[in-house]
């Protein structure tokens, strides 16, 4: 299956780091092979970067890695196929308008059968039954709200019974953000992290690359990763339960379902589980 990458911070912030980690199990330390994208939401807009080509092989995935660019909210995904053919129309993530805001949708898994499960105002441009799924939760979500909700938490607690009546029918591992506020749904794996001060060092677990954050970040830094698998190996990572749903703003949770519990623990002392 796929893996996925997100980041919900309350200052601009790159991406650089967590994103190394991720490009080489495209490929190389991992057979995610068939496909990449990458979408930022930062002070100047959105960008989006795909290839339906390995990250572990892309010079613009290993550019960006090497970037500077800052965003508040990321989605990255790296995809290994089983619905849909490897060319660019499947390659995550994908983007509708809801709203008048730009969503952005990557998923993990595999939902075979989607029989019954109608489509209304969003259509699908591939093949892959993950942007099936995205069409089909943003027309739900239309349909139960004309306008954006005044308070994030409905819209979020809506779309927690669409992912569950998606999640009887397969695997179903979903990140979902309008550059806001950053939806994630967990079915069978999902980890995240929040670092703030003080910060530490983080050691990457697919590349030799350490990061001293006390040099890079504020004091007031909040800044909050989400990932298939954890990223490194010397921070403290909680795994979300299966059928969970959290959402992120500014790096906080917002809203939940459920609390999590810590199993991934650093190997070693020498970095702070807050770095």
């Amino acid at each position: 299956m796929c893996e996925l990458l997100g980041m919900s911070a309350n200052v601009p912030t790159d991406i650089c780091f967590s994103f190394a980690g991720l490009l080489r199990r495209g490929g190389e330390t991992g057979p995610h092979a068939d496909g990449w994208g990458l979408v930022i939401y930062g002070p100047e807009g959105i960008q989006e970067f795909k290839e339906s080509s390995p990250s572990a092989a892309s010079e613009t995935a290993q550019c960006l890695s090497q970037s500077s660019i800052k965003g508040n909210t990321v989605i990255a995904h790296i995809r290994q196929a089983n619905i849909g053919g490897v060319d660019l129309k499947n390659t995550h993530p994908f983007q509708r308008e809801l709203w008048g805001e730009t969503w952005t949708f990557a998923h993990n898994g595999q939902v075979p059968n989607l029989e019954g499960i109608t489509l209304s105002q969003f259509t699908p441009v591939g093949d892959t039954d993950s942007e099936f799924i995205f069409c089909w939760m943003l027309g739900e979500l239309a349909k139960h709200f004309s306008e954006h909700p005044a308070n994030d938490s409905e819209w979020a607690e809506h779309l927690s019974h669409c992912c569950e009546t998606i999640n009887q029918r397969g695997i179903s591992n979903i990140l979902l953000t309008n550059g806001n506020t950053l939806f994630t749904f967990c079915s069978t794996k999902l980890f995240w992290l929040t670092r703030k001060a003080p910060f530490g060092v983080a050691q990457l677990e697919d590349d030799d690359i350490t990061v001293d954050f006390s040099t890079l970040t504020g004091e007031l830094d909040v800044v909050t990763v989400i990932a298939t698998q954890p990223l490194t190996n010397n921070e403290i990572w909680c795994a979300m339960g299966q059928g969970e749903c959290r959402l992120f703003a500014e790096g906080k949770t917002l809203w939940s379902t459920k609390t999590p519990a810590v199993i991934h623990k650093p190997v070693n002392d020498k970095a702070s589980g807050n770095s």
